[in-house]
């Protein structure tokens, strides 16, 4: 009976060996995966950030073609004005004539 217990209480620490490797194992899964965990937030955190620079960018752009539209329209108005100011030169001219010619 008492080599029966021996090897009984052997095999318990044979057991509960093989309990403390998968124990050990276990922690050393739970820290690879809590390492990947990470990883993952600070890939999901350089996205967001990525995201917002994106946004700004977009943002500037638009703000761009806007200026530039502006100025397009700026260049049209000054070709107006000057078209206005060529056809007062026109009239003036006319005008001018018509005063001549009444005055000859």
């Amino acid at each position: 009976m008492a080599i029966y217990g021996i090897l009984k209480a052997i095999d318990g620490i044979i057991n509960a060996k093989e309990g403390i490797i998968d124990a050990i194992n276990g922690i050393i899964n739970a820290i690879k995966g809590t390492i990947d965990s990470i990883n993952g937030i600070k890939n999901a955190i350089v996205g967001i950030v990525k995201a917002i620079y994106g946004i700004f960018k977009a943002t500037n752009d638009i703000n761009n073609s806007i200026y530039e539209i502006f100025k397009v329209i700026n260049d049209i108005n000054n070709a107006i004005y000057s078209l206005n100011s060529s056809i007062n030169g026109i009239a003036n001219v006319i005008y001018g004539l018509n005063i001549f010619s009444k005055n000859t």
